[in-house]
């Protein structure tokens, strides 16, 4: 079943990106072995027709492109995010309880469910970073073993349990880590899984895992349920969309920035000059001016991903009374008034085209009038890169759950999509008209 091959190719990767330092690191990976040139910020970049490019910030936001063989029309962007709610492990984490136990003091990273996060296996992975001869360097870790556990309290000592809970993150969200006589501390624990002695650590960044691994289910499988779907499943289908496309008259980019859970405004998020600094790169190396700079965005197009709601089963009058995406119905255009999504007219046209060309299904998405929504990616890179740009996603339940739910149909949706969007590329011919 070719839904049920890509989908476990999706586990895959969602299983070796438990972190966002991880998700980046696969795809630089595999990019390296596409042949794909890495570039770093600090130097200069000698850019040439045809060649096959990517480039890295603070080890979590990734940009990849390829230059077409002759002049180019424009940018063809898809943007999506590696990171997902979770728990960022605290500086001095270890605290000790009755003399008994030690638990891990930690941080809410991102607007996340909490309750599912309670009675199930999680481990701890992210970054180190290491002394060096002559200054410092990054090593991933990821402690690849059940490790803690947020134990919930019995329903005999609060029997309010199952009515409307409020939960203390400091309180009754700390993981179980080990006894309080264990031989191993916390970050012994973490340098040998790093491989590194606990005296050349002098920094980390390191979040809690679900361990739950993905699983196909449903009376005729056709449902997914995974940790981190928001939004590994759109970078998983842009980056498959990337590598499979064909070369066009334009520069295609897939994109993936970090800190969008916590509003992208970091250096590496979606709201820095991440994306415009290297579009300014790509034009000077390959000797545009300014004004040929503006040309190009003129004639571009960014489709952020980032998954959407669907209807709820159980909750469907939270859903709008006239545009209630479904799973497995296809890849997801979202509107808002207020622009908290990019979506217009035209944007969503040009999209639609898009779908149409690659014959995948799409469908509407718009909050309740009377309920406020979260924004994503577009409208802040558009501060940034002033582009056409629609919001879109895939159809998903149980947004920022440790374990989340879509459609397994939805997947290889937006990989075609995606590669339509890369092979295409967009012209302005007057107000408000395209060629595509």
């Amino acid at each position: 079943m070719k839904d049920r091959k890509l989908v476990e190719e999706l586990f895959s990767f969602i299983e070796s990106s438990p972190s966002v330092f991880h998700a980046v690191d696969v795809m630089k990976r595999l990019l390296d072995t596409e042949g794909y040139h890495p570039l770093l910020e600090s130097n200069a970049w000698e850019l040439e027709e045809g060649g096959r490019y990517y480039v890295i910030r603070n080890g979590t936001s990734l940009l990849a492109f390829r230059v077409p063989k002759k002049d180019f029309r424009g940018f063809q962007i898809m943007a999506s995010h590696s990171d997902s709610p979770t728990f960022k492990i605290k500086e001095n984490p270890e605290m000790e309880t009755e003399g008994a136990y030690i638990k891990l003091n930690v941080e809410k990273y991102g607007g996340m469910l909490c309750a599912p996060w309670f009675d199930r296996p999680l481990s701890v992975a992210g970054r180190l970073i290491v002394k060096t001869k002559g200054g410092i360097a990054s090593k991933l870790v990821n402690v690849n073993r059940d490790l803690v556990l947020i134990p919930s309290l019995a329903i005999h000592m609060n029997r309010k349990a199952n009515d409307e809970q409020k939960y203390n993150v400091q309180k009754e969200l700390l993981p179980l880590f080990g006894m309080a006589d264990g031989k191993h501390s916390f970050m012994d624990v973490i340098a040998e899984a790093a491989e590194v002695r606990k005296e050349e650590i002098v920094g980390s960044d390191l979040f809690l895992y679900n361990r739950v691994k993905g699983t196909v289910w449903g009376a005729d499988e056709e449902f997914i349920s995974s940790g981190r779907l928001d939004d590994l499943q759109c970078v998983f289908g842009s980056f498959k969309g990337f590598l499979a496309a064909e070369d066009g008259e334009s520069v295609p980019m897939h994109c993936v920035f970090d800190n969008e859970e916590v509003g992208s405004s970091t250096k590496q998020g979606a709201a820095s000059t991440f994306l415009y600094d290297t579009l300014v790169r790509i034009c000077e190396s390959l000797g545009k001016t300014p004004a040929q700079y503006r040309q190009a965005l003129a004639s571009s197009f960014m489709v952020s991903a980032d998954n959407a709601h669907a209807v709820h089963p159980n909750y469907a009058e939270k859903s709008c009374p006239t545009n209630r995406p479904r799973l497995n119905g296809g890849i997801v255009i979202k509107y808002s008034a207020n622009q908290k999504y990019t979506t217009d007219g035209v944007s969503s046209a040009l999209f639609r085209m898009i779908c149409e060309r690659a014959k995948v299904p799409y469908q509407v998405f718009l909050n309740r009038s009377d309920l406020q929504g979260g924004s994503t990616l577009g409208n802040l890179s558009a501060n940034q890169v002033s582009v056409n740009c629609v919001d879109s996603g895939l159809p998903q339940l149980a947004m920022h759950s440790p374990y989340e739910t879509c459609g397994v149909k939805d997947t290889e949706y937006l990989v075609r999509a995606a590669k339509v969007l890369f092979e295409s590329s967009m012209l302005e011919s007057g107000y408000g008209e395209y060629l595509i």
